[in-house]
């Protein structure tokens, strides 16, 4: 077996070289190294392990700001108002909700930051390097839908700066005067801009996305503190309370739960998908620090901004607006205005691009290696996006709550398998190079590239958890309660099945063979085991 020496910040199994001062981060076309022996069905330079992880745990911090920075964050977090919770039980479901969501991403990202490759490509473990094309899909297929909520988001609050400077437009903004297909003539032309604008930074390459959201999250928390110390200052301290809220039917207990069930739906798709990003870190404990400060930290104070803003509306204007956009619209400067909702606009795409275009350019690029590239695969997901109508799935709270469930329970078994493919079933061990073969012999060969386990925990827990989404509350009274777990139950589901089987399946047992010689040199590989405590790695910065 050929030897390969351990350089810190180098993906395992991979040799150093005057490549690798380039980093990671910078160039996604070329980053990866392909070595002779992996099949072209399988890889390209985007998939390859990387040669270089580079990012440190600010790269990581920021990309959870800008994930939890948008409208679409805020929105969410406010529909939970719609339940009739009061401010600090809003609080609480949040800050709980996003506490399990840092448990679960720190889960996902270890085997990705291990073997230095990307969601799509370590799914080829549990489900076989065929078989890995169905997680790819469905998960490129939601990343679709998420790009299109997320633009029209965006849009909405470029409309309001496009009405305010010129009042000529407001006509086209009303769907009812000026519309098609539930969106109005100056949402379509809004939406077209962002759409192009997005796709101009997306093709530059990570390095200007990377930049790009380490400007959005710092940007948003500007305009929060700015739009809360407005209201502060028309309502007076003594108006903010965190006892404002509507009537809610049933136990305040279980409506708790159900918003935190809604928490973690609403990040279940950057978290299935969290080793695109955690692939680039350097060491595993910077992808955990950053997660830390990211997710708990951050969406603690992020909470508490949109619970202060909302609550302090009613007294301001006289009802409860949980849309950021809608609020910064009453305003009365016409500069706070244009400069909040732009940078709401800005803050969107930065999360957009970052969740929504390159999870299915790695996804979709997975199909295919050698016909759809990183960028072609990204392009696919923006022209999807318009063919479902995106703000149809995304313009009222129930609307909202009904698409989190959707997709929860499609992304949860997802998960479930993954997990138990690598934690329990794998002992956290990974084949880097046998992710890239179709020899026969080959680790994640199972049956015709195809792991059945895998597909039928898959298929089993999707099925089992979209029940009770689609089952109208009229037919089953509370088939509504459970639907807000979905993705537990996915997920759950999926685990508990891939483990049972996957560990008495006999396809499943041979996979699982200690590691030999490869009849082919070319493809003699080591097993990616997990760092030692105190190994050392770059500094981090």
């Amino acid at each position: 077996m050929t030897e390969f020496t351990a350089v810190p910040g180098v993906a395992p199994g991979l040799a150093a070289g005057n490549e690798d001062l380039v980093e990671a981060a910078g160039r996604p076309i070329g980053s990866g190294l392909v070595k002779p022996g992996y099949d072209p069905r399988l890889a390209n330079e985007d998939l390859a392990p990387l040669r270089r992880q580079s990012w440190s745990w600010y790269n990581i911090f920021a990309f959870w700001m800008s994930d939890v920075h948008s409208v679409g964050g805020y929105v969410t977090a406010g529909s939970l108002f719609a339940l009739g919770l009061a401010g600090w039980q809003v609080l609480v479901a949040l800050v709980v909700g996003i506490t399990i969501v840092n448990f679960f991403c720190n889960l996902v990202a270890r085997p990705s930051q291990q073997a230095a490759v990307p969601y799509p490509v370590i799914c080829r473990a549990p489900f076989g390097v065929l078989g890995a094309n169905v997680p790819a899909i469905i998960r490129g297929l939601i990343a679709v839908a998420w790009y299109g909520i997320q633009t029209f988001l965006a849009s909405s609050a470029l409309d309001v700066v496009l009405v305010k400077l010129w009042p000529g437009l407001a006509p086209y903004a009303d769907v009812h005067q000026h519309g098609f297909l539930g969106l109005p003539t100056l949402g379509w032309a809004s939406y077209a801009m962002l759409w192009v604008l997005q796709a101009a930074v997306f093709w530059t390459g990570m390095e200007t996305i990377r930049r790009f959201i380490d400007f959005c999250g710092p940007a948003v928390y500007v305009v929060m503190f700015a739009l809360t110390g407005y209201l502060l200052y028309k309502a007076g301290w003594g108006a903010l309370s965190l006892n404002l809220g509507g009537k809610h039917h049933g136990s305040t207990v279980s409506i708790m739960l159900g918003s935190i069930a809604l928490v973690v739906s609403y990040f279940s798709g950057p978290m299935l998908n969290f080793g695109d990003f955690a692939r680039y870190g350097r060491s595993f404990k910077a992808v955990k620090t950053g997660n830390l400060l990211g997710l708990p930290v951050n969406f603690l104070l992020f909470s508490v901004l949109v619970v202060f803003t909302a609550s302090l509306t009613i007294p301001v204007y006289g009802e409860l607006i949980t849309d950021p956009v809608q609020t910064v619209a009453r305003i009365d400067s016409t500069t706070a205005i244009i400069l909040g909702a732009l940078t709401f606009t800005i803050a969107t795409m930065g999360i957009n691009i970052v969740a929504n275009f390159i999870s299915p350019a790695f996804d979709f690029s997975n199909v295919s290696p050698q016909r759809i590239s990183w960028r072609a695969g990204g392009m696919i997901a923006a022209v999807g996006s318009f063919l479902i109508t995106p703000w149809n799935l995304y313009n009222n709270p129930d609307v909202i709550h009904y698409t989190l469930e959707t997709l929860g329970a499609f992304i949860g078994p997802l998960f479930g398998v993954l997990i138990a493919g690598f934690y329990l079933i794998r002992k956290r061990v990974v084949v880097v190079d046998d992710l890239f073969t179709l020899e026969p012999t080959a680790t994640y060969w199972y049956r015709r590239g195809v792991n059945p386990p895998a597909v039928i925990a898959t298929a089993l827990g999707a099925v089992l958890a979209v029940i009770p989404v689609v089952v109208p509350d009229s037919a089953v009274h509370w088939m509504g309660t459970v639907a807000q777990y979905s993705w537990f139950i996915g997920m759950g589901i999926g685990l508990v099945t891939y483990y049972l089987i996957g560990s008495r399946s006999a396809i499943t047992a041979t996979s699982l063979r200690p590691v030999t010689d490869h009849a082919d040199p070319a493809l003699a590989t080591i097993p990616a085991q997990p760092a030692p405590e105190g190994a050392p790695v770059s500094p981090e910065v």
